[in-house]
């Protein structure tokens, strides 16, 4: 475990529990350092005094505050530890909220927070487990280098981790960078939902979450040292071509993904979204109905016919009669 780099207390009512902090992540980047290629001499940052011209060792180095060009306030490390402040040694709680409502977009670097002691042992185990309960985090106050900060508390396993959190004002407003305002179809979004299905994972393990970027670092550092040329590149896998419709876009990402897990890539028949589905039954009920309107009409029109011919028989009949009645009798 890394040595603590900040001790203190947490506080939050008229509960108090003293702690350690201690770095929860590691950098595990290659470092370089410049060199001067002629001779490969090393080159370095020295610290000089402007005034007496001459390097200057870090014990004689300082804080200082410019008021202006002529006067500079000198600030002792002593003085800002000892700042008049609730949160210069204690980790304030001031809230505790639904883990859920923090934009992860304010939360920064993470530290585990160590029990200083037997003393802190029960109310640092009471606190775990309360948040751990109420599945929420807590926000905080405290001061680290300088600045009074925000921080967030939650649990991790068996521990507590503070997390350094921005400012509201810290966070930029995206709404410039929105794209304009485009059209999606459902079937789109609807298709883009089979893929997310598809790229699901319950953890964050495996081949696709390795540094791949340090490996290869590694292997020319490696090549190098052996006086061998540095590995190549590897040929990219040749690709389908450019695809400019998003829909087959979307459904070759889902045939990939399928196949990327082992799935067979037969083509999957999606069912309609419900207003789809709605839309076209109501377009063919019309249809029905023209259908019905048409046929009742030509019904109609043969009954219609049928009358009118009726009629003109029994007046033909009776003018049959009256001529005969007129006809004058023989003797």
């Amino acid at each position: 475990m890394p040595r603590s780099i900040w001790s203190g207390a947490i506080s939050f009512g008229l509960v108090t529990i003293p702690v350690n902090v201690v770095p929860a992540t590691e950098d595990h980047s290659v470092r370089f350092h410049q060199y001067h290629l002629e001779d490969m001499g090393r080159v370095r940052v020295r610290k000089y005094c402007e005034l007496e011209d001459r390097e200057v060792p870090p014990e004689e180095i300082g804080k200082g505050y410019e008021l202006s060009r002529e006067r500079v306030v000198p600030v002792l490390d002593e003085e800002l530890r000892e700042l008049p402040l609730p949160t210069a040694k204690a980790i304030e709680i001031a809230a505790f909220v639904p883990a859920g409502s923090i934009d992860p977009l304010r939360i920064g670097e993470g530290y585990y927070l160590q029990a200083s002691g037997t003393v802190a042992a029960k109310p640092y185990a009471l606190l775990r487990k309360a948040l751990e309960r109420t599945s929420k985090v807590a926000v905080a106050k405290f001061a680290w280098h300088g600045r009074e900060r925000l921080g967030l508390l939650r649990v991790r396993d068996e521990a507590i981790v503070l997390h350094a959190m921005r400012w509201p004002d810290e966070i930029r407003d995206p709404g410039e960078l929105a794209p304009q305002q485009v059209r999606l179809s459902d079937d789109e979004i609807t298709e883009a939902e089979h893929l997310i299905d598809r790229m699901t994972r319950e953890d964050l393990e495996g081949p696709d979450f390795v540094d791949h970027y340090t490996e290869a670092l590694e292997q020319v550092i490696e090549a190098r040292r052996e006086g061998q040329a540095p590995p190549e590149m590897p040929e990219p896998e040749a690709g389908p071509g450019k695809v400019l419709d998003l829909m087959t876009a979307l459904q070759a990402s889902v045939a990939q993904a399928k196949a990327s897990r082992g799935e067979e890539t037969e083509a999957e028949v999606h069912e309609l979204p419900e207003k789809k589905a709605a839309g076209r039954a109501a377009k063919k009920e019309p249809a029905e109905k023209t259908a019905a309107k048409k046929t009742a009409t030509k019904k109609t029109a043969a009954k219609a016919g049928a009358q009118t011919s009726a009629r003109k028989d029994t007046a033909q009949k009776k003018t049959a009669e009256k001529r005969t009645a007129r006809r004058p009798r023989s003797a």
